[in-house]
Formats: C-alpha cells, structure tokens, sequence
C-alpha cells in the first residue's frame, strides 16, 4: 500500500469545484441513488485474468429511480472464459436483481447511507456461468461529499450457497476526485474473504476514470492489480462501460 500513497498525495494537490460523481467503475459502491424518473444505464464489459486464464462478462446494467431516495437495479450479463490451454468458452452470466434504499441523507456532519441487497439469479443452461443456486448479497453504504472530493465505502455479507462455496464478506472504500468538469480520477482498495472451502481472501487496490462525452454520456473504466496472494492468485480485474444517462 505504500506505493499507492504518491498517487494518493498527488491527486490531493489537484484542483477543481465540478461536482463529484460515483459508483462505476469501482467494485465499491456509492450510497447515492438514481435520481427519481431517470435512468443509468451501462454498455459494459468487465474481467479477471491469471497466469494464462482470463474470464469475464459483457452485457447491461440498468438502474432506474423509481421512487424518492429508491433505486431498482438490473444487470443482465453474457459470461466468457478461456482457461489456460483450453479453448473459448461462452454462455449467459446471473441476472442480478436490487434495490439500493437511502435512508439517511447528507448533511454537513453526516453521510448518506444505503442499503443495497441484490439477487443472483441463475439462468440459461451452462453451469460454468450460472450456478445453479441463487445467491444474495447484502450490503450497506455511506458516501460524503466534500467539494470536488468524494469518499464512499462500506460492505456486506454474501449468501453463497451450494457445492464448495462458501458464504463470504466483502468491504470497500474509495475515494474520488473531480479533475475538470469532464475527467473525474478515483482509488479504491477492497477485501473479500474466501468464497470456496479452500480458498483465499483477495485484497486489491483500483484505479478509475469517468470521462464525460456529454452530460448523457461517460466513458468510464477501471482497473485492479492483486495485493493479496499475489503468488497463488495473481488476479488482474478490468471494467470498461459507456453510460447512457436519460
């Protein structure tokens, strides 16, 4: 984590006041939901390689305010694999299903703070890319704005049922910083604990961009070298999405 902290001091000596903006790319999520009536929506792609093996999934993310201070969320994923010395692999992901709730809004001494449980949902017929368990993933969130800064994190507890899985935590914490009314730069550092009997926690830090084309379209992206078991894992996590706003 030491080597983070020049680019962390760095981006503190930048300067703007553009609003601040969170979410994707970061495995993090904010607290902040959809605004009321309106859309986000991701053409996205993301992925995992190591030592040969890369996986992933491309597919849409859909996120309407349905109500004050209420998210409904959908992401609809085609899943992809190529293990090591083996050919190309292809197949429908989960479809993920939730609801992101604010119940506490910021204020000069507060946060906002979320909850955002969510569905995995098995489809299709290839079990390399859907389980056949659904699976729950039950989290809360807290974001503070200051400026053109932003800070969000939290975490939660993952139901993973079935076979070798195990249930697993996850927690995050990033921080974001608007650079021009366009270009926002951000760092994230999470953990998750094993998900498989035999398995080990993952630790990583992220580094993301979210370009505005438009006020109604982003380009945003995202990457995520390994801290943790880096000798046994050497996992390299990637995201990439064009956002619609409507």
């Amino acid at each position: 984590m030491q080597r983070c902290w020049p680019l962390v001091l760095g981006m503190i000596a930048l300067v703007s006041a553009a609003p601040v903006l969170a979410g994707p790319p970061y495995q993090t999520d904010d607290a902040e939901p959809t605004e009321t009536g309106h859309w986000e929506i991701y053409a996205f792609g993301d992925g995992a390689s190591s030592r040969g093996t890369l996986a992933g999934e491309a597919g849409l993310d859909f996120n309407y305010g349905g109500a004050e201070d209420l998210q409904l969320s959908m992401v609809i994923p085609f899943g992809y694999s190529r293990p090591d010395d083996e050919g190309f692999r292809s197949g429908f992901g989960d479809i993920e299903l939730g609801a992101k709730y604010r119940f506490v809004r910021q204020t000069d001494t507060l946060p906002d703070i979320s909850v955002f449980p969510s569905l995995q949902i098995p489809v299709g017929s290839s079990s390399q890319f859907t389980p056949s368990h659904v699976s729950e993933f039950l989290p809360v969130w807290a974001e503070k704005d200051f400026g053109a800064w932003s800070l969000f994190g939290g975490g939660g507890y993952d139901i993973n049922p079935g076979g070798s899985n195990r249930n697993y935590w996850f927690f995050g914490a990033a921080l974001t910083r608007q650079i021009t009314p366009q270009l926002q730069l951000g760092i994230e550092v999470f953990h998750a604990t094993a998900d498989t009997e035999g398995g080990k926690a993952a630790t990583g830090v992220g580094f993301g961009a979210d370009y505005a084309i438009t006020d109604h379209y982003h380009l945003i992206a995202s990457y995520a070298p390994p801290l943790q078991n880096i000798d046994s894992t050497s996992i390299h996590t990637y995201y990439a999405a064009l956002e619609f706003k409507i």
